[in-house]
């Protein structure tokens, strides 16, 4: 059983039976739409984590980074995909992992192409990344021609196979309503089959589709029209995703419990020690245009009960985290009490902390990278 007393410093907690939960729920969507299940472990970053999702079937992961490969190579992952733009100063490590494992990189521009096939000893698959409306990296889905010829590109060469097209549609994160989410998912797996069939028509018959972000997956019936999903935040859920529709508040699995370090009733502030190198300064905007960092609810041996209304985080500095209570809020708390914050961000919250304590009273490792 969870312990407060083992809590002395911002601590990531997580509900292991609601991260089995979701895992399951998510697994089960895509093997019901006949995709491939690819999870994001950028997440939680824990070989303990990532073995939960083997006894749902799970046999290939998405990673954000060749450090981050390397530790679940290291695990026992051995198809692998690093869904960021390839970094060609490290090649040394692409190497070393391509000589282990079926590793599978991002290209953008025929250089890296060209720099992969004269670099590497053992061969990598490749995905082309395509911008379907973010707007932050890919080749733009309506440069057919440029995508054509690097696909083409990638076939010719010995040391580079062609997986596919592969996307991130990050917008679905600035939806207002599950019906936009529902309209971004469409408007991307349209604009993806746009791109494939620009490459059917030029030869190119072999064309996986994969996408990957959590809103999308997660609000969709099924992944209808693609061939892969790589959500990660699911796993945990956050502020963000309840407030996006995503997911419920009984769907979050982690929190992260802050002692109480300072009240002020007069200003009915409450000050823990929990500041942005611990929860991250991803915020939420609310309708007046204010900002929070997390709601705010009790820390109990069982776990932590329903967010407080009305109580958020309203300041961040490095250490500190400021909470807004209302004057009845305030007489429950005392200097040394333990609060639960639900981060805006699980993602970044918890790349902040490297390890996890269960409910169950176990400590879980993260990688240290």
């Amino acid at each position: 059983m969870l312990d407060l007393n083992q809590i002395i410093r911002p601590t990531a907690i997580i509900d292991q039976r609601r991260v089995l939960n979701n895992i399951a729920r998510m697994s089960e969507k895509a093997h019901k739409s006949g995709v491939r299940f690819r999870p994001h472990f950028k997440t939680h970053q824990s070989a303990v984590i990532g073995n939960w999702f083997r006894n749902f079937g799970t046999r290939c992961i998405t990673v954000s980074s060749l450090d981050m490969a390397m530790y679940f190579a290291e695990h026992g992952w051995d198809d692998i995909t690093v869904a960021f733009p390839v970094n060609l100063r490290e090649i040394d490590k692409i190497r070393d992992l391509a000589s282990r494992i079926r590793l599978n990189l991002l290209a953008l521009s025929p250089e890296a192409v060209t720099f992969l096939q004269n670099e590497l000893q053992s061969p990598v698959g490749l995905w082309i990344k395509i911008d379907s409306g973010y707007r932050r990296t890919g080749m733009p889905w309506k440069d057919t021609e440029s995508i054509v010829l690097l696909a083409k590109q990638i076939q010719r060469q010995s040391k580079t196979e062609f997986c596919g097209i592969l996307t991130h549609s990050g917008n679905s994160y600035s939806a207002s309503s599950l019906a936009e989410i529902r309209t971004i998912y469409a408007e991307t797996v349209h604009r993806m089959q746009t791109v494939r069939k620009a490459l059917t028509e030029a030869g190119i018959t072999q064309c996986e589709i994969s996408i990957g972000d959590t809103p999308c997956c997660s609000v969709v019936d099924t992944f209808t029209g693609v061939d892969e999903v790589r959500p990660g935040n699911f796993v945990f859920y956050d502020a963000m995703q309840w407030r996006l529709g995503s997911c419920s508040e009984a769907d979050i699995a982690m929190v992260v419990a802050c002692p109480v370090v300072a009240l002020y009733p007069d200003r009915h502030h409450m000050v823990v020690y929990g500041g942005a190198v611990h929860l991250s300064k991803d915020f939420l905007l609310m309708p007046e245009r204010r900002k929070i960092f997390g709601y705010v609810t009790s820390l109990l041996s069982g776990g932590w009960g329903p967010a407080l209304p009305d109580a958020q985080v309203i300041a961040l500095s490095q250490e500190h985290g400021i909470i807004q209570l209302s004057p009845e809020q305030m007489a429950q708390f005392r200097i040394g009490d333990l609060v639960a914050i639900i981060p805006v961000h699980s993602c970044l919250a918890a790349n902040l902390h490297k390890k996890y304590y269960t409910l169950d009273g176990e400590w879980i490792p993260m990688a240290q990278i």
